[in-house]
């Protein structure tokens, strides 16, 4: 990896380079043991087939890959291995892997063997579809029963499951082309995994309502195989679709709004530590703070007074979002907190609550936990803060809003977060998130309107598991799903990731957008024993002091020949570009300014660039 490795990802650890596998026309990416990026013609068919092993708390083991072997030519290809998973209490399971394709068809199988017993949540194949060109478009699925079923991908984010009971689904690739996807050795169902902001509907084995975990027994092989056919009825070969030569071509749009306000999160474990560092917080001067208060984790009214000391410097809104307990009566307990915060001398210009309960998941088959009505709490938030705006939805994710979606008549405003590495980790799966999150916007105004809208704290590293019962640690600064702290944050692929967060949520007339902390795992500075070596502004810094200074201006946005790769908007007669991509990229800007301007740039790898236009 090159030198400036670190500046890039925060780590000097590099992923691994997929290896292209090609069968005439199909091709795929091998990245350990998997299938990413399946293409036929240059379109992708697939995101990703993979045989996938969780614990108990949803996490995803990483195999140890053993006897590879890779063979390619004459239009085919072939892999064989042997992956080992080792679980808790020296646990084992091996699973034997053959993979097989022609130009029209790949089959993918696998034979999973535990000498001891094995502890799951899942085990065996997830397929991805993409969501960009299929979103709302024609499939054909086929049920284990042999029914079939001529339906369409969900458009809005489907909160469960939208194909249950599958065996195989069909859909155009482009005009006179097909893929089917069938599915064997077990009972498939999909579900819509826009809600977690990954970039794709997901087809995975095992219903969830089964129990879970469950025991795969010992000396049982567990076999499943995936079979993706091709039809190509196309007459004479056409020249390859999706190539991607050339410079990428910004062109100003028609879209048009106002930019949102740039909050910041601040925690009790982080309160003295943005006091401290006041000085940097007048420099990015978000026009809001929001506050996270937790009774459950002992939060009370010294962390209330930390916040009123933070609240009197900052001199700009601020919201404390709250974590009820209900373990009490609703009206008890905000009457407590609204005692506390008098005493306190805390007085927030909003107040963002919501059942403590409600920030874990309720997959689908379980019993909804113990909650009093969200109009109960509602209503005592109201009389107990009397004046003080106040909001709801959820402090988890999208999903959890769309699962339980919240009476709104009595809000000032709906909102929850996101996060990237729910579900998959690595730099490309990440990034592609930011393909979601019109869809989440569009979901969200399509179930409440005009109501104002607010999004986050929304970061790469996670700040809280609702699928599980904690987050997990990283103490070697790995690129892993569900953990609380990721390298990423630390260099230019996070502030790439929150400038090309910002610009995909401007359609949605956001009324905040917090993308960080100040201080801490999630924030835009870092003390000496953070990952950043020395210290210091972490380049997320630049991006949300940029944002903050934008926050009510109006923006125009800009239409890109390969969004995935650059994004851009105007403010004014500035045109902002991100580079999404570990690659330098080309950029023709000929479509802006006069003709004394330069027409094309170089932007580099997540790189960001503000252009004065001549205009």
């Amino acid at each position: 990896m090159t030198t400036d490795a670190f500046a890039l990802y925060g780590t000097h650890e590099a992923e691994a380079h997929p290896v292209r596998l090609t069968a005439g026309r199909l091709s795929a990416d091998l990245a350990n043991g998997n299938l990413r990026t399946i293409r036929y013609d240059g379109i992708e068919v697939l995101r990703a087939v993979s045989y996938l092993v969780r614990d108990r708390d949803w996490g995803t083991y990483t195999p140890r890959i053993e006897d590879l072997w890779v063979e390619q030519g004459n239009g085919t290809f072939s892999v064989r291995y042997v992956a080992h998973c080792k679980g808790p209490e020296d646990t084992r399971l091996a699973i034997s892997v053959h993979i097989a394709a022609t130009e029209g068809e790949l089959i993918f199988e696998a034979g999973a063997l535990s000498p001891t017993g094995f502890e799951t949540n899942r085990c065996g194949f997830c397929i991805l579809h993409p969501i960009v060109g299929i979103a709302g478009r024609p499939a054909r699925v086929e049920h284990v029963d042999g029914s079939v079923n001529e339906t369409r991908f969900p458009d809005q984010i489907e909160p469960w499951q939208p194909f249950k009971d599958v065996r195989a689904i069909a859909h155009q690739v482009l005009p006179g082309v097909s893929a089917e996807c069938r599915m064997e050795g077990d009972t498939f169902e999909m579900e819509d995994q826009r809600n977690w902001s990954d970039a794709s509907y997901k087809t995975y084995v095992r219903p969830l309502a089964l129990p879970w975990p469950y025991q795969i027994a010992a000396h049982e092989l567990v076999r499943q195989r995936i079979v993706l056919s091709i039809r190509d009825t196309r007459s004479g070969r056409t020249p390859t679709a999706g190539s991607t030569a050339g410079a990428i071509r910004l062109e100003p749009g028609e879209r048009s709004g106002t930019m949102p306000a740039i909050g910041l999160i601040v925690t009790p474990d982080e309160a003295k530590a943005v006091l401290a560092a006041g000085d940097l917080l007048s420099e990015i001067a978000p026009q809001e703070l929001l506050f996270h208060f937790d009774p459950n984790a002992g939060h009370g009214a010294q962390v209330l007074e930390d916040f009123a000391a933070i609240a009197a410097l900052h001199r700009r809104r601020s919201t404390l979002e709250i974590a009820l307990p209900c373990k009490q009566s609703p009206r008890s307990e905000t009457a407590e907190i609204a005692k506390q915060m008098q005493a306190a001398g805390f007085r927030p210009d909003a107040i963002l609550i919501s059942p403590s309960v409600d920030r874990q998941s309720t997959p689908p088959g379980s019993k909804w936990p113990e909650c009093p009505p969200l109009e109960e709490v509602y209503a005592a938030a109201h009389e107990a803060f009397a004046g003080i705006r106040i909001g709801g939805g959820m402090l988890s994710y999208f999903t959890e809003l769309n699962r339980k979606r919240v009476p709104p008549d009595r809000l000032g405003f709906i909102s929850h977060c996101t996060n990237p590495i729910v579900h998959a980790a690595d730099d490309l799966s990440v990034m592609q998130t930011l393909e979601a999150l019109p869809f989440i916007t569009g979901s969200v105004r399509a179930i409440y309107g005009d109501k104002p809208y607010r999004i986050g704290p929304s970061t790469v590293p996670m700040r809280q598991n609702p699928y599980g019962s904690r987050t997990m640690d990283n103490p070697s600064g790995g690129r892993i799903p569900m953990a609380n702290r990721d390298p990423r944050h630390n260099g230019r692929f996070g502030e790439a990731f929150a400038l090309g967060y910002a610009i995909r949520v401007l359609d949605a007339n956001i009324e905040c957008l917090t993308l960080a902390a100040l201080t801490g795992p999630f924030g835009l500075i870092a003390g000496k024993a953070e990952p950043t070596e020395e210290g210091g502004n972490r380049p997320l810094f630049n991006i949300v002091k940029q944002l903050s200074s934008l926050a009510g201006s109006a923006w125009i946005g800009c239409t890109s020949s390969h969004p995935s790769k650059v994004l851009a908007f105007l403010s004014g007669s500035t045109l902002h570009i991100v580079n999404l991509t570990a690659q330098e990229q080309s950029i023709d800007i000929s479509a802006f300014g006069s003709d004394s301007q330069d027409k094309s740039m170089a932007l580099a790898p997540f790189g960001t660039a503000s252009i004065k236009l001549d205009v």
